[in-house]
Order: structure tokens, then C-alpha cells, then sequence
């Protein structure tokens, strides 16, 4: 892992690229030369500033993030109860299931955390009992979005940590239908979901390929962002080597007249990335997750206490993960 030493070395312009090409990089034939308009730099120095931050392990890829369940994919958040001896094989085994995207070890008797994407032609109940008969696995919760109120991670590489956090954004609803595909809207998928390269027009070679001109491809990446499918356009930071070490999953105890108004509420504070409604078990009481991501532990422990005195919800708790097994996008609509 990188030190965070890369990181406090980095200048403001780096920062300030870091945080534009988080949620919205250009979809023009020469993007790099966009971002370097704005910036008032040359494109080459656009592009040597991002292929060294990606060198540095910052950026992680570019590409289209995509929704999973208007693709008609089933996903859901999977907790295990492992042995304590068994982990690293156990968390090695699910690691292997390519619609496995996030795996972490989390500081509780639920210690594997994972989420699972199956497409629409196969069974999700079948793949978790296989992975539930792992020898060392005590218990698992399924725990599927019932309701999604926000989902977006963006890693604010300029200001410090929010010591007063506030409910400043405005938050559109979701659309969870499944959207109908056909093949060559499934070829526009893979392409767009590839990491694209530091060059001059990287769009160009994924056009051609599609047999599209690049404003075309460009015209059906905006169709597909504004009906859902399509989230945005983004560069995917590595949290941990951007500086966040503390990535905390805020389960919040809700009472049920409240739910919607809660989810909602913490959907609006730009420290929170994700926010759901997810079922309960009797030895899980928590029905609304949220994810935050912190310096450290004691700015996300301040960050959601302020955030609860506010939302007037204070039975929750704080599941950092400890480890990270996996984090990868799901390759959508590819063979296994």
C-alpha cells in the first residue's frame, strides 16, 4: 500500500484534478485537453499528472460506473460470521466469485463483509449456499437494498476532514427498474466499463470498435446517464492510499415511521457515500447502512456522532473494516 507520505506530497492542482475527475470527467474526443482548459495547463501536463497519480496507485481506473440493478443484475450485501481461523481462506474462496466487487474484514461478530452481483440468468440463493458451506463459516446474514437513497463516493482531496457536517446536497430519486437491453447496448457496456488510457484520444479505439463515431458514443453514454443506467463517467480512487484509512459502515436503528426521513437526510451530507434501507434479522436490529470515508478513526467516530445529534437517531454503530480482501468493479455482461 502506498504511504500516505505520496499523498501530503501532492500540490493543489493534483488535488484539485483528483477531485474533478471523481465525479465528472469529460466525455469529449480529447478530454485531457478539456481538463487542461480548465486548468489553465498544457494537455500533456494534464496527462503526465494523471498517469503519474495512477502510477502513484492513487486512481485506480477511469471508466462508466454503471447501475447494477438497471442492468438487471441481483446484488446485496453479504455478512459472514467466520472462525477466526478460517478467515483468510474463508475471505480467499469468496474472492474467487467474480460478481464479488467489495470483500473487507470488519470489526464485529459479522467479521466478512462482501457484496455479490449474479446477472439475471443465474441464482444468487445457490452461489451464497455454496459459500455459507464453506468449512468455517458459523452464519450469514443476506442483507439486499430494500431502498437506495444514495450511492456515489467522492474522496474530498482538498479540505480536511468536516469536523460540522451539514445535509448540503440535493439527492434525486433512483430509478431500481430493470432496464431493457438489448446486444449491442451490452457491447457499449463492456467497452465503456474498461480503463481507459493516458492518451490524446482515448475514446477513439472503444468507438471504432463499437462501429461508432465518438460523438456517438459519447451521445449514448449521455442517453444511458440520463436514464439510470449509466451513473456517470469517473476516475475510481484507492481509499487507503488516497488517505482515508478509516472506512466506516454506519449501521443506523430506525424506527420504522422514520425510516424514509432518515434515509434521506443522511443521503444530503456529502460525507456520506452510500446510504440504504437493508432488512433485519433478530441478531441484527440495524435497517439503515451508510458508508463514510474518514483520515481516521476518531474524524469518523466525530463525523457520525454530529451526523446523529442531527438525523435524532442515536442507536447505531460504527463497523470499520480492518482488512481489505477485494475491491474491484463487476465486469458487467462477461463471460466467468
Amino acid at each position: 500500500m502506498k504511504t500516505s507520505i505520496q499523498v501530503n506530497q501532492l500540490d493543489l492542482l493534483d488535488r484539485n484534478i483528483l477531485n474533478e475527475i471523481q465525479w465528472c470527467f469529460p466525455l469529449k474526443e480529447r478530454p485531457f485537453l478539456e481538463l487542461a482548459i480548465h486548468h489553465n495547463i498544457s494537455e500533456n501536463e494534464v496527462m503526465k499528472r494523471i498517469h503519474n497519480l495512477k502510477q502513484m496507485g492513487l486512481i485506480r481506473q477511469i471508466n462508466a460506473i454503471f447501475d447494477t440493478r438497471r442492468l438487471g443484475y441481483k446484488s446485496a450485501l453479504i455478512a459472514f460470521a467466520v472462525k477466526p481461523e478460517k478467515l483468510d481462506y474463508i475471505a480467499n474462496e469468496i474472492n474467487k466469485y467474480s460478481g464479488v466487487s467489495h470483500n473487507y474484514e470488519r470489526n464485529h461478530e459479522f467479521n466478512i463483509w462482501f457484496t455479490l452481483a449474479v446477472p439475471p440468468e443465474k441464482d444468487m440463493k445457490e452461489i451464497l449456499n455454496k459459500m455459507s458451506s464453506l468449512d468455517g463459516v458459523i452464519k450469514y446474514r443476506l442483507l439486499p437494498t430494500l431502498k437506495m437513497y444514495k450511492i456515489g463516493v467522492k474522496l474530498d482531496m482538498v479540505n480536511n476532514d468536516s469536523s460540522n457536517p451539514k445535509p448540503t446536497e440535493t439527492i434525486k430519486e433512483l430509478n431500481p427498474e430493470k432496464s431493457k437491453l438489448t446486444d449491442q447496448d451490452k457491447e457499449f457496456i463492456r467497452e465503456l466499463q474498461k480503463d481507459i488510457e493516458i492518451i490524446p484520444e482515448p475514446f477513439k479505439k472503444s468507438a471504432e470498435k463499437l462501429g461508432l463515431t465518438q460523438k456517438e458514443l459519447f451521445k449514448k453514454s449521455k442517453e444511458f446517464e440520463e436514464n439510470g443506467i449509466m451513473r456517470r463517467f469517473a476516475a475510481i480512487l484507492r481509499h487507503r492510499d488516497a488517505g482515508f484509512t478509516a472506512n466506516g459502515m454506519i449501521v443506523w436503528n430506525v424506527p420504522e415511521e422514520m425510516v424514509n426521513k432518515v434515509g434521506y437526510k443522511l443521503a444530503e451530507f456529502p460525507q456520506v457515500s452510500h446510504c440504504y434501507r437493508r432488512p433485519t434479522y433478530p441478531d441484527w436490529k440495524f435497517n439503515i447502512f451508510s458508508m463514510i470515508h474518514a483520515r481516521s478513526i476518531e474524524a469518523a467516530e466525530k463525523i457520525a456522532k454530529e451526523i446523529s445529534y442531527i438525523i435524532k437517531i442515536y442507536d447505531y454503530k460504527i463497523l470499520f473494516s480492518s482488512r481489505e480482501f477485494k475491491k474491484e468493479r463487476v465486469k458487467y455482461f462477461e463471460e466467468e
